[in-house]
């Protein structure tokens, strides 16, 4: 690996999904369903919902892609962390606003055919869906990438960062088949991207039971 200015120490993220995937192994009921649908190249934006810190490792373990991460800002909390989580593939992102340098990051890594974890709620939704953010539609827009659904459950009591050595209970992650937005020429306005945002959390919504899926649940919508 290399270790300079910038820090990629790329043996982190190997070191942990393979440290993460053991205490799953052992202390947790743990399953991952659809992995055959992650394409295996090409740029990829994985949508997710939110429910635990330890998501996105447990995301690591059930995609097999070297995945990236936006995170809360307020994580990236002095050194060491804030190198740590860098260099596992996270990057720091300010929720109360437009953060351009989280959107210059993401757009080169989905240039290179990466693949990027976005979580759209923008924060962990206490185990059911909250509705989700437009800046992951904005991206995807100006990415042209292909979406990942995902839906996973039993992590909405394992809130502490330090359960990812002791993840206990049935874990879930089911991934659904990848779709595309349409491309859409000219200026986007809220209505429209307010359309291609629930289109995307519906995806998430029906990858999940229905005590998941929150303010998208269709089934407690009809009369």
């Amino acid at each position: 690996f290399t270790n300079h200015k910038g820090v990629t120490m790329e043996i982190l993220y190997p070191l942990c999904k393979f440290s993460q995937g053991l205490t799953l192994k052992v202390f947790s009921n743990y399953e991952v369903v659809g992995r055959e649908n992650v394409p295996p190249m090409g740029s990829l934006v994985i949508v997710c919902n939110h429910m635990s810190n330890i998501d996105p490792s447990i995301l690591s373990c059930a995609i097999p892609r070297r995945l990236r991460f936006l995170a809360k800002k307020s994580l990236f909390s002095g050194f060491p962390i804030s190198q740590m989580l860098k260099s596992y593939g996270a990057h720091p992102i300010n929720r109360n606003g437009v953060d351009i340098a989280a959107i210059k990051w993401s757009t080169d890594i989905l240039s290179r055919d990466g693949a990027l974890v976005i979580f759209p709620e923008g924060t962990r939704n206490g185990g059911k869906l909250i509705k989700g953010k437009h800046g992951v539609s904005r991206l995807i827009q100006m990415t042209g990438s292909t979406i990942l659904p995902v839906g996973m459950t039993g992590t909405q009591n394992l809130d502490s960062l330090f359960r990812v050595v002791n993840p206990t209970g049935k874990i879930t992650v089911n991934i659904g088949t990848a779709f595309s937005l349409p491309s859409i020429e000219g200026k986007i306005d809220k209505p429209l991207l307010e359309s291609m945002t629930n289109m995307i959390m519906q995806r998430i919504s029906a990858l999940l039971p229905d005590e998941y899926r929150g303010i998208y649940n269709l089934n407690q919508q009809r009369p």
